[in-house]
């Protein structure tokens, strides 16, 4: 039999019809959706794009049913589908693969879904009726297990619907792994465990609804047990997750690590050689808690936490002009120096209003002007939930819909930043981009409201989000003050907060929102709950059972500095400073409040631009460039070899080589190196005694270049 007459015999063997006549009627968002999202149709990467493909256009995961009916049954002269020979469909002809197709075939010719496509076009491709039960929620079975290295856990995916039944809807479910080195997800929502150690989410989502099924991996062998120290809430916490995954912390770090990473994590500055030599001399046992306290206290912790809320912030000269920036700037850094709560300073910026010259955060208005952008920005930055998928379509991977994106738009509505000020202008009533119907101002999860709120809306968002029992509010600022201390959030990444991305230990962020809240949103008392910890103190150095876990926080991890930091560790370190063009008195590459200052180095290492609030636009990822540039860049080697620098120095007034060894580790380092070290150092110094100028600046070259001094840890 020929391929034609196979295809033509398998054609004519297919039922006419799904139902019988007196079963239930077809409803396309219920019953076709489901089918199209199956198999990638109505995604972002195929014909939900914003352009759609090849001609033809879907709402992303079938988020407009409207619209998505009339592109089948109307658009394309009604090529696509034809009631009177359903099987010569263009949709189905290119779907089984008879036409070229550039998504390939998707709908075999005995499969299930076929039969269900063909059969509503042979019923005349009814849209079906308008108050049929809608899907409302959506559970997965199990919603969690523990599971061994490469094991496997079949899913099942059940929809729950508005007028209360039940449907199984594993086979048309779409599925996505949070962390896909623990836990792969297949298309069939089969789980497959991998040989990493973790915790993995696994998000199955239909019809814009989602659940997630959490997979607990514990690193096999014998049950371990850790006799470590407990210094606050923090320890227990994290401890119990490290239990159930088998899983030891490493020890507390010496004196000299945290010495130097909590320096670096608090102010961007590297301990003195002096300081160095007195902490590690101190032999009181609150020594480390004072240190911070003092570091709180600088005006360098002021200048690096200023640093990271104006990238968020966006503090754009070339958006806002020199005077303006440096406004915006200066009422951040204020801000951080005088250590205003975190809840006053987001309401200070979400209701500014005055001159932009000088209002500081009113600044923000003008580098943001749109109210869909305005809301996007503030979301991520204090709630850290992105909502502008939402805008277009229901989120792909969150609860969002195109109608909490509204209400949290007409928030800013009434914005006027034209010209000098900001004020309130007029006030606008937002609708439904899909439906038409008016959408009325509200906060994200709340039950719309049949009307606008009086007054300045701002005012009244800015209630909502800083209540002690919000619940992104004190989470997000939690999660974010975490991450840049530990270098991971437990979210993560840190602005991308939803369901389908839970944190790796819920308890603890939840203990550390509590704590911020009840500390009235002091960040200063965050930061010192935080680094009090054994956890935060925890060596950088891996045992057996945790050398791969890289989320669960058992060990310290090695953090790249920001490019400013680095930058400055690189001055500091050598004794030579930068000069920034266009900044006069900065002399610091923290303090610069102008993100577009030109400079090569930071531009190479990831400084961001400031064009959008997600913490992602600071780059941290290596590359040849960085590395060339630390190992042959003429401007480090004039540092290295300034008459004034640090090495020149040190050689004209150490002439013992140990003594001169000893103070390049504690430059460089912050601690005393060890015997092997010193037994290097000072055979290298005597074998090029001739020029031991020379010979001190190609120990200090080797000692920036190293690991140890490019990575905090």
């Amino acid at each position: 039999m020929t391929a034609r007459l196979a295809s033509a015999f398998l054609l004519c063997a297919l039922p006419t019809a799904v139902q019988a006549a007196d079963g239930p009627a077809f409803h396309f968002e219920n019953d076709i959706l489901p089918v199209l999202g199956r198999y990638g149709c109505s995604a972002s990467g195929c014909h939900g794009k914003s352009d759609g493909q090849g001609g033809f256009k879907l709402s992303v995961l079938g988020s407009d049913p409207d619209a998505d009916f009339a592109a089948l049954t109307k658009e394309a002269r009604g090529r696509r589908l034809m009631t009177s020979s359903p099987d010569e469909s263009l949709l189905l002809r290119k779907g089984s693969g008879r036409t070229a197709h550039g998504g390939g075939t998707k709908l075999p010719y005995d499969s299930d879904d076929y039969r269900t496509l063909r059969t509503w076009v042979a019923a005349g491709m009814p849209f079906g009726p308008a108050d049929a039960p809608r899907v409302v929620a959506l559970r997965v079975e199990p919603a969690e297990r523990v599971m061994g290295p490469r094991a496997e856990q079949p899913l099942k995916v059940i929809a729950r619907y508005s007028d209360g039944g039940e449907k199984d809807v594993t086979r048309h479910a779409r599925y996505q792994s949070n962390r896909e080195a623990v836990a792969a997800v297949g298309a069939d929502g089969r789980v497959t465990t991998l040989d990493v150690p973790g915790e993995a989410a696994v998000m199955a989502g239909y019809l814009g609804e989602v659940a997630v099924f959490r997979a607990l991996v514990p690193r096999p062998g014998p049950a371990v047990v850790a006799d470590l120290p407990r210094f606050n809430a923090i320890d227990e916490l994290v401890d119990r997750r490290l239990a159930k995954l088998n899983v030891i912390a490493s020890p507390v770090c010496d004196d000299a690590e945290y010495l130097r990473r909590v320096t670096l994590d608090l102010t961007g500055t590297l301990p003195t050689p002096a300081a160095a030599r007195r902490f590690l001399a101190d032999p009181a046992p609150d020594k480390r808690a004072k240190l911070v306290q003092e570091l709180l206290a600088t005006p360098e912790f002021a200048d690096l936490w200023a640093l990271r809320w104006a990238d968020l912030l966006r503090v754009d000269r070339q958006a806002l002009g020199p005077e303006r920036a440096r406004t915006y700037y200066g009422w951040v850094r204020r801000s951080v120096a005088e250590n205003v709560p975190f809840d006053h300073f987001a309401r200070e910026l979400l209701t500014a209003e005055g001159p932009l010259n000088e209002v500081g955060p009113a600044n923000f208005y003008q580098v943001v002007t749109k109210p869909g952008e305005m809301a996007s920005n503030l979301a991520q930055v204090f709630l850290g939930v992105r909502i502008g998928c939402a805008e277009c379509h229901h989120h792909p991977f969150d609860r969002w819909t195109q109608a909490d994106y509204a209400g949290m738009v007409g928030f800013f509505t009434p914005v006027n930043a034209r010209g000098n000020a900001v004020s309130a202008g007029t006030a606008v009533t937002l609708k439904h981009p899909r439906t038409g119907q008016p959408v009325f101002a509200h906060a994200l999860g709340a039950v719309p409201p049949i009307a606008d709120p009086a007054g300045d809306r701002r005012a009244v968002l800015a209630d909502w989000m800083t209540r002690p029992d919000n619940p992104y509010f004190a989470r997000n600022l939690s999660n974010r003050v975490w991450a840049w201390l530990l270098g991971v959030g437990i979210v993560e990444p840190v602005d991308d907060v939803r369901a389908t991305n839970p944190p790796s230990n819920p308890e603890l962020l939840g203990a550390l929102a509590r704590f911020t809240v009840e500390s009235r949103y002091d960040v200063r008392k965050l930061i010192a709950f935080i680094t009090a910890s054994r956890v935060y103190q925890s060596a950088s150095r891996p045992n057996p059972t945790n050398e791969r876990d890289e989320r669960n926080f058992s060990r310290a991890l090695l953090k790249r500095p920001e490019a400013e930091v680095l930058l400055d560790m690189v001055s500091q370190a050598t004794g030579v400073g930068e000069k920034f063009q266009g900044s006069p008195g900065v002399t610091r590459a923290v303090q610069l409040w102008d993100s577009k200052a030109r400079h090569d180095f930071l531009k190479r290492f990831g400084r961001p631009n400031r064009v959008t609030a997600c913490e992602c636009e600071r780059t941290r990822e290596p590359s040849v460039a960085q590395v060339l540039t630390l190992l042959n860049s003429p401007d480090i080697q004039a540092k290295l070899s300034h008459e004034a620098g640090t090495v020149v120095r040190l050689v004209r007034t150490q002439p013992d080589d140990a003594k001169l060894t000893e103070e390049l580790y504690l430059t460089f380092f912050a601690r005393f190196p060890t015997a092997d070290e010193t037994a290097v150092a000072t055979a290298h110094l005597r074998r090029h005694a001739v020029d031991r100028r020379r010979a001190a600046e190609d120990l200090a070259w080797a000692l920036l270049n190293s690991t140890e001094f490019l990575f905090n840890h």
